[in-house]
């Protein structure tokens, strides 16, 4: 689950402090490495491991000149998170094109194996995202030839360029499968974005008026548009391709449309609370999660008295404050974070997320001692943060220690983009939840029903009928998810934390 952003500002202006600030406001989505691209008729390229304020400085202005650019912040699912693993790709033959992408194909391993090595290609990576760049440029050279400008001098835009960007896209979608949302530039101008036919993966498309002209820009999320000053304009439709020209017109297809299934986890964990997906608000669906939990509690534990509910800070803040005015609570934030301790779950290892933990989160004793608490989080995935926050609560002296989780129990690996590929890691996996309440070491456990999450998201846009859930029910939405596939991933992805 990475973050991205794509802008296309007017002549003379140049992107970069825009997709520096819009990185920022996404480096919650990945903080392994970072990477940006800008065009001017050649590819500007910087990027390295590590969070964007560490890899970018005024020499990168100097570096990264122009008016169109592609940025990226990388959480490693698929490959070792090598140097090579850094996002944005680009190539130069025949056509300069360069991408960036959140998601996962899942037929990596066999485009890998099968695929490229029928046409002699060799890929010089191990993220799947060079497996969608190749592919669009392989179809790109059918419908596009590269034409060589006059005098050193380009015309106007290639009328047909549109039509066979869209029809590559579509090449696209035919031969990699799996859930991704992707923006890319041309070297010559020209800025592409698309996402998968179920619309797994969120995309946002905004628009800003400068002197100059007017400006596109793509990202993962609205709160990278709001953080540059671009408005919204919508979201991109499941399967739908956009391209703007080098005269900045706006060319739109709907290429390989299924059943719309975005992301429910995007709600429950990923996405910031002053975001919008799909016009759905993160924030108010997370108070939503949190008055269903409160009145679940109260008709599972209808006696069991409560002094307090204290989140785990940040994610489940908004949820654990609509959860305490349901039940008529004090919300107490007993738990003070580090925020130079970076998002535990999207760490690249089991030892290096169980070592932040404690680094992580410090108790308010005060808060704690003879107190019978209520912890709220987004969701329990490994148990490593469940299990070492219920010690500490009950180290600083809680009388009682209660857990709630506002999303249901996790159970199924994702092969779409979040690192939850492996099944013996899932700690409701195959257990009751008394047995998972007795593992944590918890007084009492409630996590939120299925059907009432997805009725408090739904809420947000009724016009989605139904969200990716896979994680919690094993349903993949896109129908070709494998035990065998599952496995594969699985695999890889152990072998890559070895690295």
């Amino acid at each position: 689950m990475c973050g991205f952003i794509g802008i296309y500002g007017p002549e003379g202006h140049d992107v970069f402090p825009e997709i520096y600030d819009a990185l920022i406001a996404v480096q919650h989505r990945g903080q392994d490495a970072a990477g940006i691209v800008t065009a001017t008729e050649s590819f500007h390229v910087q990027k390295g491991p590590g969070l964007v304020r560490d890899i970018f400085d005024e020499r990168s202005a100097r570096i990264l000149r122009g008016a169109l650019g592609i940025g990226h912040v990388r959480y490693p699912t698929v490959g070792a998170g090598l140097t090579e693993d850094i996002q944005p790709f680009h190539v130069v033959i025949p056509r300069g094109v360069a991408m960036a992408h959140n998601g996962n194909v899942t037929n990596f391993i066999d485009l890998k194996q099968r695929y490229f090595p029928e046409r002699g290609v060799r890929l010089n990576s191990t993220c799947d995202l060079e497996a969608i760049l190749y592919v669009f440029v392989e179809e790109l050279a059918k419908f596009a030839p590269v034409t060589v400008p006059r005098n050193g001098v380009r015309g106007p835009s290639d009328p047909n360029l549109p039509d066979a960007v869209f029809r590559s896209v579509s090449g696209v979608f035919e031969r990699v499968r799996g859930a991704y949302s992707v923006v890319g530039c041309f070297a010559e101008g020209g800025l592409v974005a698309f996402r998968d036919p179920y619309g797994i993966k969120p995309m946002v498309m905004g628009e800003r008026q400068f002197p100059e002209g007017k400006a596109y820009a793509f990202a993962s999320e609205t709160a990278a548009l709001d953080a540059i000053g671009y408005k919204p304009v919508r979201d991109l439709e499941a399967g739908e391709a956009v391209f703007v020209d080098r005269d900045r017109k706006v060319h739109t297809r709907i290429v390989g449309k299924q059943a719309h299934r975005p992301c429910i986890f995007e709600l429950v964990y990923f996405a910031r609370p002053d975001s919008f997906l799909d016009n759905v608000s993160v924030s108010r669906t997370r108070v939503r999660f949190g008055e269903a939990l409160g009145r679940k509690w109260k008709r599972e534990f209808p006696d069991r008295p409560l002094d307090a509910v204290i989140p785990i800070p940040e994610t489940s803040c908004i949820a654990a404050q609509s959860m305490a005015r349901e039940l008529g609570v004090p919300y107490r934030e007993g738990l003070v974070k580090n925020r130079y301790v970076g998002r535990t779950f999207i760490m690249p290892s089991q030892k290096k997320r169980q070592d932040a933990i404690r680094r992580k989160l410090n108790p308010i004793r005060l808060e704690f001692e003879g107190r019978r608490v209520l912890l709220v989080d987004d969701s329990i995935v490994r148990g490593n943060t469940a299990r070492a926050l219920v010690r500490l609560a009950r180290e600083a002296g809680a009388a009682e220690v209660s857990f709630a989780s506002t999303s249901p129990p996790l159970i199924s690996p994702c092969p779409y983009g979040i690192d939850m590929a492996t099944k013996t890691e899932f700690i409701a996996r195959g257990k009751s939840v008394e047995e998972v309440r007795r593992e944590l070491g918890v007084d009492a456990l409630v996590y939120l029903d299925l059907e009432e999450m997805e009725a408090a998201a739904r809420k947000g846009n009724e016009k989605i009928e139904k969200f990716c859930t896979a994680c919690f029910t094993g349903n993949y939405p896109t129908n070709d998810v494998t035990a065998e596939m599952l496995s594969a991933i699985e695999n890889e992805r152990l072998e890559a934390r070895q690295c």
